[in-house]
C-alpha cells in the first residue's frame, strides 16, 4: 500500500500532517489529536484520509514519558472509556486484513525508545517478537509508559496499550484485567494465538512495573529475597543460590559412578523404572548411564509399569524400581498382568517408602466417602494412580472404579459424563486437585459451546452446567510437596515473576491454580502432570532457539524439585542443537519457608522439636540440598528414600540367594477381597459393610481391573463396556 506524507503550517503554534492512502472502500479512518497525556482516539470518516494535529512543544520534547503517539483534548478521560473507544474503533473494522493494517498504523505512531532501555531486565517474556518495555512513576503520581518492538505489530498493540495506560493513576493500572482486552483481537491472519497473547503479556509487564515503583516510592517494597534458580546457556549452567549450587552439583555425576553402576546392571540384566521425583544424585547418575545401558527409564508415575514391561519383554530379569510403595506395587502387578511374573520387582528400601496421598486414601474418612457414594448410583469413582492397589481393589468392590492421572483426570471425568449423563462422579483422593478440577469446570461455564467442544467434542455449555452438581471430591487428601505451594510462594510469584513462564501441577493449592490458570490463558503456562510440564517447557525453548534472536526465558517450577534433572537435561539438548544459540533459560525453584511436613519419621539429624512434634526438613540440610526451615523447597522426603547407594546395594546382591535384600522385594499381593464386608486394618475391627456381597478374588487382580480400565480409555478414547455395565448394574441395585 502507498503513503503519502505532506506538512502544512497552520499557525506558529501547530502544524498539521496528512497521510494519503488508497484504502479498501471498507476501511474507515480515525482523526487523531496529539494535545494531552491521554491517548483518545475517535472514529471519524475522513473522506479516505488519514489525518493528524501536533503541536511544536510536542514535538521538540525528548522525553519518552511526555512524547503521545495519539492524544486527546481531556486528560480527565477514565481508563475505563480509552478502552471502550479502543473496543469500538476494533469492531469497525470486521475484515483480520483491515485489523492488521490499523495496528501497524498504530506501530508508526510509536515514539523511540531510547537505546538504554532496550535492556534484557526490560523485555517482555511469552511474545513471539522481542519486546521492550520501561516505565516511571512520575511527581503526579500517575504512571508513563513507553515500548518498542522487532515487530509491527507487537510495536502496534504496545501503542494501544500506552495510549490507553499512559497518565493513568497505578490502581487504574492494576485494575485493568487480562479480560477487558478479549475484544481487542487483531485478528491476525492464520489466526497466530502467540500475537495476541502480546495484549496480555505487554499489561502483565505493565503492572509488574507499576507494583514495584508504587512499593519503592512508599518504601514498602517487600523485602522478597529471588527464589534459587538454574541458569541454561549454550555454554553451561550457572546456579543461582544454596539449593541450585546442590542441584547443578549432580548434573555432571562422576563417570566412575556411573560406570559402576552401569556394570552391574548389564552383568545382571536389571532395568531401572525411576520417578521423576528423584533425588538429583541418582538422577543425575541415571542420565548418565542411560547412554550406555537402555534400560533405564525415567518418567511419570503412569509410565512406570509401562516402561517395566518394555524391559522385561527386551529380557531384563529384574526390574528396581525407584519411587514408592505404591509404584512398585503397580510394577509387580502389570508384570504379572502381561506374562512375566518371573521377573522380579525389587524397592530401595526394606522400610515403608509411604506417600500423604496413598495413606488419606486408606483411612477410614475415605471408605466412608466411598459408602456415600455406594449409596447414589448410578456412581463412578475416579482414583488418582498415586494410591495402594488394595485400595484401588477394595473402593471397586464398593463402586465402580477408573483409575486417572493429573493428565488424563479431565477428559475422564467429561467422558464419563457424556457416556452416562446422570452419573454421579466422585473423585479422589487429592482434595486440592479435586477443587481445582472443580474450579476449572466453573471456568467452563464462561465460555461459548465451540470453545467447550474443542476441551471435549460431546460437551457444551448446558452439558457443563449440569454436571457440577453431581461431581464430588474427597476433601481430607493433600500431596505434602505441592502443599508448600501455598499463599506464601504465590505473594513472592505475584510480585517478582507474574510475567514468567508458570508451571504447576493439578495437584496445587488453589491460589497457585489459579495464577498458573491465568498464566495459561495467555500462554505462558501450563497445569497438568509432571510429563504436561516438562512438554511445556521443551516446546517454549524450541519456539525461542528456532526464533534464533537473543532471549531469556524464565520458568517457576511449580511441583517437586526432582523434575529439575530431566528438564535441564531437555534444555541441554536444545541449546544445544543450535551452534550458536543465543536463548538463556532460567529455571525457578519456589521456596516456602513453611517447607516441613510431619511425618512418622523418627527422629534423626536432619530433624527439629516444634511442640511435641518431631518435624523433618524437607528434604534438609543434612541432605545437602540447601533447604532449611528458613527456606525450604518443594521436595519429597519419601522419594529421598531412594538413593544411589540403595540402588548398588540391590543389584549387587542380585540374584538374592542368600535373602539380604529381602525386605526390598515388592510382593504379590496373596490375599483376597472381603466376600460380605469390607475390612480396613484399622484397630482390626470392621468399619465398613458391603450391602451386595462381592465374591472374593486376589487383591492384585482387582486392583488391576481399574487401572486396565483407564488404559482401555486411553486407548481407545471411549469407556469400556465392561465398567459402563458395572455402574449400570448397579443402578439397578437401589
Amino acid at each position: 500500500m502507498a503513503l503519502a506524507l505532506s506538512v502544512t503550517p497552520t499557525s506558529s503554534s501547530s502544524s498539521s500532517c496528512v497521510l494519503s492512502r488508497n484504502p479498501s472502500p471498507n476501511f474507515k479512518t480515525t482523526l487523531l489529536n496529539f494535545a494531552s497525556p491521554r491517548r483518545i482516539h475517535a472514529i471519524t470518516p475522513l473522506h479516505r484520509s488519514f489525518q493528524c494535529l501536533q503541536s511544536p512543544s510536542q514535538h521538540l520534547n525528548t522525553s519518552p514519558f511526555t512524547t503521545s503517539a495519539v492524544t486527546s483534548s481531556s486528560s480527565s478521560q477514565t481508563t475505563e472509556l480509552v478502552l471502550q473507544r479502543l473496543v469500538q474503533e476494533f469492531k469497525s473494522l470486521t475484515e483480520p486484513i483491515d485489523r492488521l493494517r490499523w495496528v501497524l498504523r498504530y506501530a508508526s505512531l510509536l515514539p523511540p525508545m531510547p537505546d538504554s532501555s532496550r535492556t534484557e531486565s526490560n523485555r517482555v517474556m511469552g511474545c513471539t517478537a522481542r519486546v521492550w518495555l520501561d516505565a516511571e512513576l512520575g511527581q503526579d503520581g500517575k504512571m508513563r509508559f513507553w515500548a518498542d518492538s522487532d515487530s509491527d505489530v507487537s510495536k502496534g498493540m504496545c501503542s494501544c496499550l500506552i495510549q490507553l495506560l499512559d497518565s493513568a493513576t497505578p490502581e487504574e493500572v492494576m485494575e485493568l484485567k487480562t479480560e477487558d482486552l478479549v475484544e481487542l483481537n487483531v485478528g491476525l491472519l492464520g489466526g497466530e494465538r502467540s500475537r495476541v497473547n502480546t495484549w496480555h503479556n505487554v499489561l502483565v509487564s505493565m503492572q509488574k512495573k507499576t507494583r514495584r515503583l508504587v512499593a519503592e516510592k512508599e518504601g514498602k517494597a517487600p523485602t522478597f529475597e529471588p527464589f534459587p534458580s538454574l541458569l541454561l546457556t549454550s555454554d553451561g549452567i550457572e546456579p543461582k543460590g544454596s539449593f541450585a549450587e546442590a542441584q547443578a552439583k549432580y548434573l555432571f555425576p562422576e563417570e566412575a559412578r556411573v560406570q559402576q553402576l552401569v556394570k552391574v546392571l548389564k552383568e545382571k540384566k536389571i532395568g531401572v523404572s525411576a520417578h521423576f521425583y528423584m533425588d538429583p544424585e541418582v538422577q543425575g547418575v541415571l542420565t548418565a548411564a542411560q547412554k550406555h545401558w537402555p534400560h533405564i527409564y525415567i518418567s511419570d508415575s503412569l509410565i512406570m509399569a509401562d516402561a517395566a514391561v518394555k524391559m522385561a519383554k527386551a529380557g531384563c530379569q529384574y526390574i528396581t524400581v525407584l519411587g514408592v510403595d505404591f509404584m512398585s506395587e503397580n510394577v509387580r502387578a502389570i508384570l504379572d498382568q502381561a506374562g512375566f511374573g518371573e521377573v522380579g520387582v525389587y524397592r530401595m528400601s526394606d522400610e515403608t517408602i509411604g506417600c500423604s496421598l496413598a495413606d488419606a486414601a486408606s483411612a477410614p474418612a475415605y471408605l466412608n466417602y466411598l459408602e456415600a457414594a455406594s449409596l447414589s448410583p448410578p456412581s463412578l469413582h475416579v482414583v488418582y494412580i498415586n494410591t495402594s492397589l488394595e485400595t484401588k481393589a477394595f473402593a471397586h468392590e464398593l463402586v465402580p472404579t477408573i483409575t486417572c492421572t493429573s493428565s488424563n483426570v479431565v477428559q475422564t471425568i467429561l467422558q464419563a459424563f457424556a457416556e452416562m449423563p446422570e452419573l454421579n462422579v466422585w473423585y479422589g483422593p487429592d482434595s486440592y486437585m479435586g477443587a481445582n478440577i472443580v474450579k476449572l469446570f466453573e471456568q467452563m461455564t464462561l465460555m461459548t459451546d465451540e470453545e467447550i467442544a474443542n476441551i471435549h467434542p460431546k460437551h457444551n455449555l448446558d452439558s457443563i452446567k449440569s454436571l457440577l452438581p453431581r461431581l464430588h471430591y474427597f476433601q481430607e487428601g493433600t500431596c505434602i510437596v505441592h502443599h508448600l505451594f501455598g499463599h506464601e510462594v504465590v505473594e513472592r510469584i505475584k510480585y517478582m515473576y507474574c510475567d514468567a513462564f508458570l508451571t504447576a501441577h493439578l495437584e496445587v493449592p488453589g491460589e497457585m491454580f489459579s495464577l498458573a490458570m491465568e498464566a495459561k490463558k495467555r500462554d505462558m503456562g501450563v497445569v497438568g502432570s509432571t510429563q504436561n510440564i516438562l512438554d511445556f517447557i521443551k516446546k517454549k525453548v524450541q519456539e525461542a532457539v528456532d526464533r534464533d534472536v537473543d532471549d531469556h526465558l524464565q520458568f517457576i517450577l511449580g511441583t517437586e524439585s526432582g523434575m529439575v534433572t530431566s528438564i535441564v537435561a531437555v534444555i541441554r539438548s536444545l541449546l544445544g542443537s543450535s551452534a550458536n544459540s543465543k536463548v538463556k533459560v532460567e529455571v525457578v525453584f519456589p521456596v516456602s519457608s513453611d517447607s516441613m511436613s510431619k511425618t512418622s519419621s523418627p527422629k534423626g539429624p536432619s530433624s527439629i522439636n516444634v511442640g511435641d512434634a518431631v518435624l523433618p526438613i524437607v528434604p534438609g540440610v543434612a541432605g545437602g540440598e540447601g533447604c532449611s526451615i528458613h527456606g525450604g523447597c518443594a521436595s519429597c522426603p519419601y522419594m529421598k528414600m531412594n538413593s544411589l547407594n540403595s540402588l548398588l546395594k540391590v543389584c549387587q546382591n542380585l540374584p538374592d540367594v542368600e535373602n539380604v535384600i529381602g525386605g526390598f522385594k515388592a510382593e504379590r499381593f496373596k490375599r483376597q477381597t472381603p466376600q460380605g464386608k469390607l475390612i480396613a486394618d484399622v484397630g482390626g475391627e470392621p468399619i465398613l459393610h458391603m450391602r451386595h456381597p462381592p465374591q472374593g478374588k486376589l487383591i492384585a487382580d482387582v486392583g488391576c481391573e481399574p487401572i486396565l480400565h483407564m488404559r482401555h480409555f486411553q486407548a481407545n478414547k471411549e469407556l469400556p463396556k465392561e465398567l459402563l455395565d458395572h455402574v449400570l448394574s448397579r443402578e439397578g441395585k437401589r
